[in-house]
């Protein structure tokens, strides 16, 4: 999911410029790339478990955009690797890591069909989002500090769509499975 502004740039910007291997922020940048590479591809993996343990339709149908949007923002990352010079490659995400069990202890927690696992779901969700969030703006500065206008572009653009996952997630829960959640029995 590109927009325009990200393709004036890129016409700007056709071929990688030589990394300055001897930059600390520019080591930093590229170890927090492949940080988040990781985690973008270990989602991949983790939004299916998200998408089966759902119980409303409504958060299903959210999980299913998202992966689809996080398959694309995968494609997005590969090609901030390839701006840079570098092939791809991703480094452990502890964070990402911790956040998907935690994710994964919540749905064992709650009973199965329930809105409160909804709600528990929700909850995980916007986490990785927030670490998202932050991860990715962090890159939008980090890519502008480095001269790489390209890839602070392409960040950015993952940024908006992050922020968007997670604004969807927030209305969801605040306009419907929160408080219907109220009235469970427990189990």
């Amino acid at each position: 999911m590109q927009n325009s502004k990200n393709k004036k740039i890129e016409s700007n910007e056709t071929k990688p410029k030589r990394r300055n291997e001897d930059s600390q922020l520019e080591e930093f940048f590229m170890s927090s790339l492949k940080d988040i590479y990781w985690a973008e591809k270990h989602l991949t993996k983790a939004i299916p478990k998200m998408i089966e343990a759902s119980t409303t339709e409504e958060l299903r149908n959210v999980f299913k955009e998202h992966l689809q949007v996080t398959v694309e923002q995968v494609t997005q990352v590969e090609k901030v690797f390839d701006l840079m010079g570098e092939k791809p490659q991703a480094q452990k995400c502890d964070a990402m890591e911790g956040l998907t069990k935690e994710a994964e202890s919540n749905i064992e927690k709650t009973q199965e069909g329930s809105l409160t696992r909804d709600v528990a779901l929700i909850m995980a969700a916007q986490k990785v989002e927030h670490y998202e969030i932050a991860t990715y703006g962090t890159l939008v500065r980090l890519a502008t500090a480095i001269g790489r206008l390209d890839a602070a572009g392409i960040f950015s653009d993952l940024l908006d769509e992050e922020k968007e996952a997670d604004t969807a997630l927030t209305g969801i829960a605040a306009n419907n499975i929160n408080m219907e959640a109220t009235h469970e029995e427990k189990a």
